[in-house]
């Protein structure tokens, strides 16, 4: 198995938690993402200490470690690109104390963020910065990406509820960073560097993190537009005008076809729609809030305006926006929706622009895009629609991305929001970075200075991601 002494793995974890069989090698060799590239080993630690054997082993045979939550990244964060250990941290899934007077909990990175809601709900709190993708997200992998989701704009990404966190480093020794208070000005703040970080600069076996009360009120309200103009002037309106909404979301046309298809929801096919929320323990400061939020969209044109406080009406509007990633493979049978350009953020008043210029750049380049996400918080979502057989629909890809990221710099935005960068988006994030490559890369030397953790990813990525890995589709020459 290349340069890894199996029996050695055996001593640590037990036979039970190594896998070498090739079809568990090629299951593990993709994410979410359009790449593949099989590890030689997986290997499911149990515990912290086994963790600290593996690195230490890893560390003095100088093989790749790539650490592994539930694999739900889109940007191949968790594919192999150098072969060596796939580190499964899924078996350390234990919720290790929920502290209502202090206001924290203490978990492993394995635990799945629906599994630890689940478990807050009978204290009346909840863990907000959960992506669309909880039913699989780990908390390790969510601090691996500062992940974040809907309701971001109010409560923040994973690195706003991060306090603390203890991480075995490249060469075994388990470091504890952070506090368990909410505020701390003890120095480096060391764990906040390590959110992010995409299994870059060590393991996190345990974190300490921050939950909020579940508001006793929610009000979801949607406004349609006839231009992508008119829901971004609303986006930034509502963004200036003081109001704190829960959620603020942005779906346009192509994404309003798509889930129309997929689900048959009967949403009116218009070139943008605004879903709005505003949460809290008052019901008419609730609704304070969402009718301001109305006004505005109101008075940018918005039209079909509607809001309820009633949990089943909510859910069946914002059914769609839920389940759109997957129902954006089905806009067109002949295309597979991919992941690449898929997160950047820009400041509010550019949504509009950054939704014009995707929908440009992929008529431009044969392809189909849609612009969608997170505006309260500056999120862009796009994924790409094309034909992943045809070699000429990946270089038009390539191209469109190439003009959208150029786009991005120049408004003064970043190039991932929430999913991290990995391979697909190294590039442009370092071209975003170009200035400060050098103080990473000397982070990564002294943390790691034998580049075993998680290489070939961020700054060290392929130049070219489109042949970084073998892809995960079929493409004629």
């Amino acid at each position: 198995m290349n340069t890894v002494d199996i029996p050695r793995l055996r001593e640590i974890v037990g036979e039970k938690n190594i896998k070498t069989d090739p079809l568990d090698l090629y299951a593990y060799g993709a994410d979410a993402s359009v790449y593949h590239a099989s590890p030689w080993v997986i290997v499911r630690p149990d515990n912290t200490g086994q963790v600290q054997k593996l690195m230490a082993y890893a560390n003095d045979a100088k093989i790749p470690v790539v650490p592994r939550g539930g694999g739900s990244g889109m940007c191949g964060q968790t594919v192999a690109i150098q072969g060596g250990i796939l580190l499964d941290m899924k078996n350390m899934n234990r919720i290790l104390e929920i502290n209502m007077p202090d206001v924290y909990c203490r978990v492993e990175p394995g635990v799945v963020d629906d599994d630890l809601n689940a478990a807050l709900k009978p204290y009346g709190v909840f863990y907000p910065p959960t992506p669309a993708s909880s039913r699989i997200a780990t908390i390790g992998g969510e601090i691996g990406n500062n992940a974040s989701g809907v309701r971001s704009v109010k409560y923040g990404a994973t690195r706003d509820a991060v306090m603390g966190m203890k991480v075995v480093l490249a060469n075994g020794d388990l470091v504890t960073l952070g506090a368990h208070t909410r505020v701390e000005a003890s120095g480096y703040q060391l764990h906040k560097l390590i959110v992010g970080s995409e299994g870059t600069l060590g393991v996190v076996v345990e974190a300490i993190i921050g939950f909020v009360p579940i508001p006793e009120f929610r009000c979801l309200g949607v406004a349609n537009f006839d231009t992508l103009r008119d829901a971004g002037n609303a986006i930034a309106d509502i963004m200036a005008s003081g109001t704190i909404p829960s959620m603020l979301e942005l779906v346009d046309d192509v994404a309003i076809k798509a889930v129309n298809k997929t689900m048959n929801l009967g949403l009116k096919e218009v070139a943008a729609s605004l879903l709005f929320e505003a949460d809290g323990k008052v019901m008419e400061a609730v609704e304070y809030e969402v009718q301001k939020m109305k006004e505005i969209c109101e008075k940018n044109n918005g039209a079909d305006l509607w809001y309820s406080f009633d949990a089943k009406e909510r859910e069946q509007i914002f059914m769609g926006r839920k389940k759109l990633f997957p129902a954006l493979s089905q806009f067109d049978t002949s295309m597979a929706s991919t992941s690449l350009a898929d997160d950047m953020a820009v400041p509010y008043s550019k949504m509009a622009d950054m939704a014009a210029k995707i929908h440009e750049a992929a008529e431009k380049n044969g392809i189909v895009m849609t612009a969608y996400g997170h505006c309260g918080s500056g999120c862009m979502h796009t994924k790409i629609m094309m034909d992943t057989s045809k070699k000429e629909q990946w270089a038009g890809a390539k191209r469109a991305i190439a003009e959208i990221y150029e786009y991005v710099n120049s408004i003064h935005g970043t190039t991932s929001a929430e999913h991290g960068i990995g391979i697909s988006k190294a590039d442009a994030f370092r071209t975003e970075k170009m200035d400060s490559l050098k103080m990473m890369a000397a982070v990564k030397a002294a943390l790691d200075p034998n580049n075993i953790l998680n290489p070939g990813k961020l700054q060290q990525a392929p130049e070219d991601w489109v042949t970084a890995t073998d892809l995960r589709y079929a493409v004629n020459s």
